[in-house]
């Protein structure tokens, strides 16, 4: 593992073979408005960690109606969804939502584009802090999950952010 530094605030570990992903690969990853601050990927580009802040303001004091709203959001999003974790846990003196699960988006056997269901394991954490919510998210494909289940908690459990984060 290596430690990769996030912006100012924000240090992880990683797999070595993690890279930094490019402009191009995170404008076709990450098509939305809000660009991670910063994403990584593995050299097969298989697996990902990604952090992005959401645009859903949350206090720290809310962190267990927060995490029922993230619940029934991540449950909105797919077509199935089965959660393998869900908790509030201390990481390096910081608490975060924590949820791990697989998921199902069904394919159309009809569209020329996606004729297949989308399998994916993700690993999500949210930190609530200074007015912000900050989103970790590892995901592979769930046919390669095996390889690393175990190393997904070790890189989310690896995360420090600086308390004076913007």
């Amino acid at each position: 593992m290596v430690k990769a530094k996030i912006g100012d605030y924000i240090t992880v570990e990683l797999p070595e073979s993690f890279y930094a992903m490019s402009p191009q690969d995170i404008a076709q990853r990450y098509p939305s408005v809000r660009k991670p601050i910063g994403a990584f990927t593995n050299d097969e580009r298989l697996v990902d960690f990604s952090v992005n802040v959401s645009a859903t303001r949350w206090r720290s004091t809310d962190i267990e109606i927060a995490k029922d709203f993230f619940k029934a959001s991540i449950t909105n999003l797919y077509d199935r969804v089965d959660f393998i974790k869900e908790d509030i846990q201390v990481i390096n003196d910081m608490r975060y939502i924590v949820f791990e699960f697989t998921s199902r988006i069904n394919g159309d056997k009809y569209s020329l584009d996606q004729r297949d269901a989308i399998r994916t394991y993700t690993y999500l954490q949210y930190l609530l802090i200074n007015g912000k919510t900050f989103v970790f998210t590892f995901n592979t494909p769930v046919q390669i999950k095996d390889r690393w289940v175990d190393i997904a908690p070790q890189i989310m459990n690896s995360l420090k952010v600086k308390k004076n984060i913007e």
